[in-house]
């Protein structure tokens, strides 16, 4: 359904605006009006990493007048096959101060407003009270759900998206005129079903593709231009190269916009979403080796002293990047389903470790479950062993 314009036009534009957005002031559904309502207009992209870079230069060079940026990360070499707002000299830099400075050189026109911090229930509603509309770029549930509720008891409409390897999934959320992010999703996955992109990768241009996408859609909201994709869902399958469309209704029983809510305020989203599953939790309590002390006992079993079974439980292609002398690997999956229990020896102890820690709680888990007591995990996984102990390997 079509909306009106989010944002009333600005005064004026300048002759170096008009001059700049020439291209869009000739299209007759934006103009004059439509471009001044873009210099007006304020908005708040929560991410500056794969789907915030395209978004945030795009909006940029569209004219937006006050862009935000919150972020709390740093710029990794890892990043740069995908982020493209950041660049070499930009590694170790923070990501919202190295996003602010690529947009000052798309368009100086632009003001921009750095939220260098970590977005959480305490700080969301006044990071986010002063915006027009917000970008929805993160990678992770907790703060999708943070994202959701603040826009649904703020009022605010808000365009979500999301890529995993050769897939992405793009909408309009705003609770006001339809649905919200709990009506698609009422609950979290179950912590370690659903892989990262820093676990399962992504594909780096299909960032630019769904990220495209939110930009139009924000374009739109803030124009009152098109059917924007409200109570829409698209989903992109880059290998097939296809788009399908799903229809997202309302939920009358959604939690926090339905007709009797339970949710009526922001609550702990980290303990919602759970980063591991409680199985896990007890699993690892009192289970949990650091790498300074693997790297001891990988010393104690060389020289005959000590005897263990050093597992790695990521997938193949992850093995093939870096990985710990002396491991073997059996994937998390095989543990999940049974299999990897027969391949594990019985008259000595086990190591689990993954690339940071979750994976191998989760496979440990099943192995004290099974009787496999004495096994244990490595905290921080690959990443502490090269961060720690061999700085030659890669990271990733």
């Amino acid at each position: 359904m079509s909306l009106p314009p989010l944002v009333e036009p600005a005064a004026d534009l300048s002759t170096d605006e008009v001059r700049r957005y020439s291209r869009h002031l000739i299209i007759p559904e934006v103009g004059m009006t439509g471009q001044k309502r873009l210099k007006n207009a304020k908005v708040l992209v929560v991410g500056a990493g794969g789907l915030g870079s395209p978004a945030l230069l795009y909006l940029a060079a569209a004219g937006v007048g006050t862009l935000g940026i919150v972020d709390f990360d740093t710029v990794d070499e890892s990043n740069l096959q995908r982020q493209i707002i950041h660049g070499q000299s930009d590694i170790g830099k923070p990501k919202a101060l190295s996003a602010r400075e690529s947009i000052a050189e798309v368009n100086p026109h632009v003001a921009v407003i750095v939220h260098a911090e970590r977005l959480d229930a305490t700080n969301v509603t006044a990071v986010f009270a002063p915006y027009d509309l917000i970008v929805d770029g993160t990678d992770n549930f907790a703060t999708r759900y943070l994202v959701n509720d603040a826009c649904v008891l703020l009022g605010k409409p808000y365009v979500w998206g999301s890529i995993f390897r050769f897939d992405g999934q793009v909408s309009v959320f705003w609770a006001e005129h339809g649905p919200c992010y709990r009506c698609l999703y009422p609950e979290p996955p179950p912590p370690g079903m659903v892989p990262s992109c820093a676990e399962g990768g992504v594909l780096g241009v299909l960032c630019a593709s769904i990220g495209s996408v939110q930009v139009t859609e924000a374009l739109k909201l803030l124009t009152g231009i098109g059917e924007p994709l409200l109570g829409r869902l698209q989903i992109y399958d880059a290998l097939e190269m296809s788009w399908r469309e799903l229809a997202v209704r309302k939920d009358p029983g959604c939690a926090i916009c339905g007709d009797n809510p339970t949710v009526t305020g922001l609550i702990d989203y980290e303990a919602f979403c759970g980063a591991i599953s409680d199985e896990a939790a007890e699993a690892v309590a009192g289970a949990t080796i650091s790498v300074s002390t693997l790297a001891a006992w990988l010393k104690e079993r060389e020289e005959g002293r000590r005897t263990f079974t050093l597992v790695d439980v990521r997938e193949p292609n992850e093995y093939e990047i870096n990985r710990i002398p002396g491991s073997v690997l059996i994937p998390k999956g095989e543990f999940l389903s049974g299999e990897a229990l027969g391949k594990l020896p019985q008259d000595q102890p086990v190591v689990l470790h993954c690339k940071v820690g979750a994976r191998s709680a989760e496979a440990l888990a099943v192995m004290h479950g099974a009787g496999f007591a004495d096994s244990v995990h490595v905290g921080g996984g690959v990443v502490a062993w090269v961060n720690q102990i061999d700085p030659s390997q890669p990271s990733y």
